[in-house]
Order: C-alpha cells, then sequence, then structure tokens
C-alpha cells in the first residue's frame, strides 16, 4: 500500500507551552485542527502515552462526518508530540503518524509537523492546503494576548 508524507514548518509568536497545551486540549483542538470548510468535534482525549483519542471533521457546506482517532505515543511536555491517527472510513486505510516538534526561538516558538503513513488516495496537496490552513487558526489562537 502506498503511502505519503508531508512537512510543514512554522513560526509562531506564542511560547512552546502555549502551543503544546493546543494540541491537548480538546476545546482548543476542536477550534483550531478543522481546515476552513469544517467545523470539529473531539469525542475523546486522553492526552498521555498510550491514551487515545478521537475527533470528527463536519464539512459545512455538505453536513458530512470524516471520524478518525489514534494513540499518543510521546509526549514531552512543550519540546515534541507523536501520535497515530487512523480514519474510520475504510476507503482511506492504514495508520498515520504525526511528529510535532517545538523549539523556543527568539521570536517565539518553530513548530516542525511530519505527517507520514497518509493513504496514497488523498492527494498530497490537499493535505498541505489543509494542514497550512490549520497551522493559521493555531497561529490566530495560541499568538492572542486577552487580558481578563
Amino acid at each position: 500500500m502506498s503511502t505519503n508524507t508531508v512537512k510543514l514548518h512554522r513560526v509562531l509568536r506564542a511560547t512552546p507551552e502555549r502551543v503544546y497545551r493546543a494540541f491537548l486540549d480538546a476545546n482548543a483542538m476542536a477550534k483550531w485542527l478543522p481546515p476552513n470548510g469544517f467545523t470539529g468535534k473531539v469525542h475523546q482525549m486522553d492526552a498521555k502515552v498510550g491514551g487515545g483519542w478521537r475527533m470528527s471533521f463536519f464539512n459545512f457546506t455538505t453536513g458530512s462526518e470524516i471520524s478518525f482517532g489514534g494513540k499518543y505515543l510521546e509526549l514531552l511536555p512543550n519540546e515534541r508530540i507523536s501520535y497515530t491517527s487512523a480514519f474510520d472510513d475504510k476507503n482511506l486505510p492504514g495508520e498515520m503518524t504525526t511528529t510535532i516538534t517545538l523549539k523556543a526561538v527568539s521570536a517565539g516558538v518553530e513548530l516542525q509537523a511530519v505527517q507520514e503513513g497518509i493513504p496514497a488516495v488523498i492527494p498530497v496537496d490537499q493535505c498541505y492546503v489543509g494542514w497550512q490552513q490549520s497551522l493559521v487558526l493555531l497561529g490566530q489562537l495560541v499568538e492572542a494576548e486577552i487580558k481578563e
């Protein structure tokens, strides 16, 4: 079975702690991870190594749903997150592994994302577009400074 890999890089004006938390907080994930045109719902999030997570994206135009989930492989606070994910749809077979690396830099935090094992039926360019849209939303969430 053929699979694809995408690699992304972004520098955000935020702290590694805030970005790390955005990946492990269910409400945050539902807000920033769904790309444009989708809403999201987190059904389960047990943010510990070996713990599971599940969520769905809902296409706002058609109302269709795509569900997926996986397990946390590595959680190094404020530095590294690695997790598996698989789609519930049998037409999108296989298991993907996503690794997020965070590094404090002078402007804030450098984020490196690598997603491996993407089913071959999903065009790589669409993965890049989706991730880029999600990372813009992540930036809007973690870069905001809202005083109480």
